[in-house]
């Protein structure tokens, strides 16, 4: 391809597919060489365009690195499964996130102090980016537990539903690992499912 021809498919690049281009690079850089080296300038040559076209969407570097987080974060699309259960679905869903969210941790646990600082925010703060489409997927599948008498709808709160991917991150970023196929059983029969099975005459 000509040197005119690749600037005109670059230029013709809009909207949602260029957006993506920007976050890829954005993503790329941040995981390479860290939030401290994290630059316009080099997102710009990774995704072969100008400052100009990043600024226009993200006015700061920390704008354009949420961003990029929760491109990263949600780069593997969510099926939610229906395994039958509540607890193959809960397995499924927390085998869904080793296999796609372990550089994610990385990045937030190695590479990204200088943030929290800039920023005066927490891990905590990034809790609803990182989180994706996790709670429709986990309330599609209390509600079908619900439905099959597997779950006491008066034992469910948003904190115990949100405790299996809690006590997920924790594990994942205390290792910067994928949590042992064990560990995710242990949090799923031992943890979750005891507080929300109804106490009488049924089983998860």
């Amino acid at each position: 391809m000509m040197l005119n021809e690749q600037e005109s498919v670059r230029h013709r690049r809009r909207g949602a597919a260029l957006e993506a281009v920007l976050l890829d690079a954005a993503w790329a850089e941040l995981t390479e060489h860290g939030y401290d080296a994290f630059t316009f300038d080099a997102v710009a040559v990774r995704a072969d365009t100008s400052r100009a076209v990043l600024y226009r969407r993200w006015a700061t570097k920390q704008e354009l690195v949420l961003a990029a987080i929760g491109h990263g974060a949600a780069r593997v699309p969510l099926e939610i499964p229906d395994t039958g259960s509540v607890r193959g679905d809960m397995l499924a869903l927390l085998r869904y996130a080793n296999a796609t969210r372990v550089s994610t941790a990385i990045i937030l646990s190695l590479h990204l102090g200088g943030y929290f600082t800039d920023t005066g925010s927490s891990l905590d703060d990034l809790r609803t980016v990182l989180r994706g489409d996790f709670p429709d997927a986990v309330r599609t599948v209390m509600d079908r537990g619900v439905q099959r008498g597997e779950l006491d709808p008066g034992r469910l709160s948003d904190r115990i539903e949100r405790l299996p991917f809690d006590l997920y991150r924790y594990e994942l970023m205390m290792t910067a690992k994928p949590v042992p196929e064990d560990v995710l059983q242990e949090i799923v029969d031992t943890v979750f499912l005891p507080l929300v099975s109804p106490l009488q005459g049924g089983t998860a």
